[in-house]
């Protein structure tokens, strides 16, 4: 019997067939979990349909919202393929089809029904909401389709692959060959993505107009995150209650929106969002909550869509699954925690919307976000407000690397925190997508094994050089002062001058002093390469405030001069010789133990 293939209803744009070439290449290659970083209108629910339909075994569609669900079912049904769809919100847990798309909540709770070996693909939705917490729904599912079938190949969607308090999601990225997470991450690598900026600039989504509303805004700077990273709501409350700036910020959101077709607003909680309602017109504006039921939200939303009302207030509802094309102004009167969230909700304008000849997506930002819409700051927690992102090449492979760091106003830089560099060296007989490789292994900061000499990650407990275990900063400290003959300085500042040796030879002095004005000296020699050499590898290397910057002064004048290059250890560690020198031995920076450190002087 001749088996006719359906006829596809939409042709996918070439950035979706590119994204869907990747995930066929890496699941050739290997059976390793795997990101594609789709910007929110980007069409990952066409990408997912695509690839279920290729699929050769059986496939799992999750998404946390029932909308998502329905929405990417739909997407799949446009190849006139039959799906099942296993949601309790949406009324149906059917799972005998060869593809399904179910709601992780329904799906974890009926893991009984998905007892089949030949689940081959699992695809996730918004995966940045996948945890590596083996209790969680996303992982109780994930285990289990892994004892069915080992070689589960495992892909997930999104638009923000990085959660709060984790950074990245993914170990690696692929095109740019560099490494983004960490390594125990549960999605080994991003095997392609597609920046907003490349989205609006080939006109794949309007360009986004953000005004930050200075004078106009709330005032939510004394607020502290949970230990979750989270604001909670009844704190956002207290800033927003009985404000006196909201009935004006909502009259500046009318104003703006005069020419405009349809308006979010994103509020702080539920009774804010009640005010900010009850100020716009009655006959033009809704209310959406998690308490609406679900069949009076389906309702306001297709009154929405069909541009029956105007103005759609929420609280944290509609950031993913919410699909309005005609949104032209986002008001945002809260903060949002994570770039992720920020992100989401900046997404839900920038859909092209050819049937209201939509051009751009206006911005109003109330309430003071930090977040970077072309690029957004994603890295280690950021060391203090004056820091911004900084290109750091690696003077081992010459990878560009993104640090947070300090610089003058002519755009120097002066400090930055990095510790190991990000590059990702494949091996040159690597084939496929997975070519294998390692990490770059130059450190900007490090500690040393006092067993190999080798240097490791200053958090580090075991050398990965020798596998001897790390002495701790507090054991060394300990050690030191029970010995008669050991001084410890805990170090509030340094000092650099030009001096003279006994034989009237220039050198450098470096002298470490305490809060007691008890101090430590070192003298270095910089007349000929060898000697700044042995600089650069004795003291620079730790004492820099931006490593590897390139900075080495060829003589004692010079190394004075850039002073404010340096920074100072926290501890110094002194042996005594002969009886009556104190010959430094030990300097310890970035600690972090329970002994005090010195507060800085001045």
């Amino acid at each position: 019997m001749i088996r006719y293939l359906p006829l596809i209803k939409f042709q996918l744009r070439p950035y979706q067939q590119t994204a869907v070439q990747r995930v066929l290449e890496w699941f050739c290659a290997t059976s390793d979990p795997a990101v594609l970083c789709l910007p929110t209108g980007a069409g990952k629910s066409l990408v997912i349909a695509e690839l279920a339909r290729l699929a050769r075994g059986r496939v799992l569609v999750l998404a946390h919202v029932s909308e998502l669900v329905e929405q990417n079912h739909a997407k799949y049904e446009t190849y006139w393929q039959a799906a099942d769809i296993f949601s309790a919100g949406l009324g149906s847990k059917k799972a005998a089809s060869q593809v399904v798309f179910g709601s992780v909540q329904s799906v974890v709770r009926n893991l009984e029904q998905f007892n089949d070996a030949a689940f081959t693909l699992l695809v996730i939705d918004e995966c940045h909401r996948v945890s590596l917490g083996e209790t969680t729904s996303y992982q109780q599912i994930i285990q289990h389709l892994l004892k069915l079938n080992p070689n589960l190949k495992i892909l997930g969607l999104t638009a923000t692959p990085f959660r709060l308090g984790q950074g990245f999601i993914y170990h690696r990225h692929l095109q740019q060959q560099a490494v983004r997470g960490d390594e125990d991450s549960f999605f080994k690598a991003c095997i392609y993505e597609l920046p907003l900026r490349w989205m609006v600039k080939n006109n794949f989504l309007v360009k986004p107009e953000r005004l930050d509303m200075a004078i106009l805004a709330y005032d939510f700077s004394s607020l502290v995150p949970t230990n979750m990273g989270y604001y909670p709501e009844a704190e956002l409350d207290k800033v927003v209650k009985d404000n006196r700036v909201t009935p004006s910020i909502v009259a500046d959101i009318q104003q703006r929106a005069a020419q405009r077709q349809g308006v979010m607003v994103f509020c702080a909680s539920v009774r804010h969002a009640e005010e900010v309602a009850g100020l716009l017109p009655a006959e033009q504006t809704a209310l959406i909550t998690g308490k609406l039921p679900s069949q009076e939200r389906q309702q306001i939303i297709q009154a929405f869509k069909a541009q029956k009302i105007k103005y759609l207030v929420n609280v944290s509802v509609l950031t993913t699954g919410f699909d309005a094309p005609h949104v032209d102004l986002i008001a945002i009167l809260r903060p949002t925690e994570s770039v992720s969230l920020y992100q989401q909700i900046v997404g839900r304008g920038l859909r092209l919307s050819p049937a209201t000849d939509k051009t751009d997506c206006l911005i109003l930002d109330y309430a003071g976000n930090p977040w970077d819409i072309w690029a957004p700051e994603v890295n280690t927690p950021r060391p203090n407000s004056n820091t911004e992102l900084v290109q750091v090449l690696c003077p081992g492979c010459g990878f560009a690397n993104s640090f947070w760091g300090v610089t003058t106003a002519e755009g120097e830089l002066l400090e930055h925190f990095g510790r190991r560099c990000q590059g990702w060296l494949a091996e040159d007989d690597g084939e496929g997508a997975d070519k294998k490789g390692e990490q770059c292994d130059f450190r900007f900061r490090f500690r040393v094994c006092d067993a190999c000499g080798g240097e490791a990650d200053i958090a580090a407990r075991v050398c990965p050089h020798c596998d001897a275990t790390l002495v701790d900063a507090d054991k060394k400290l300990k050690e030191a002062l029970q010995l008669k003959d050991a001084k410890v300085l805990r170090v509030s500042g340094m000092t650099l001058e030009v001096s003279l040796n006994g034989k009237g030879l220039e050198r450098l002095k470096v002298t470490y002093y305490d809060e007691d004005a008890s101090e430590l000296s070192d003298w270095y020699a910089l007349e000929t390469p060898a000697q700044r050499k042995a600089f650069e590898w004795v003291f620079l290397r730790e004492h820099l405030k931006a490593p590897a910057s390139g900075w080495l002064p060829k003589s004692a004048e010079e190394a004075v001069a850039g002073a404010d290059k340096l920074r100072y250890p926290d501890f110094v560690i002194a042996r005594k010789i002969n009886k009556k020198y104190w010959r430094i031995q030990q300097r310890l920076f970035d600690y972090q133990g329970s002994y005090r450190k010195a507060v800085a002087a001045g």
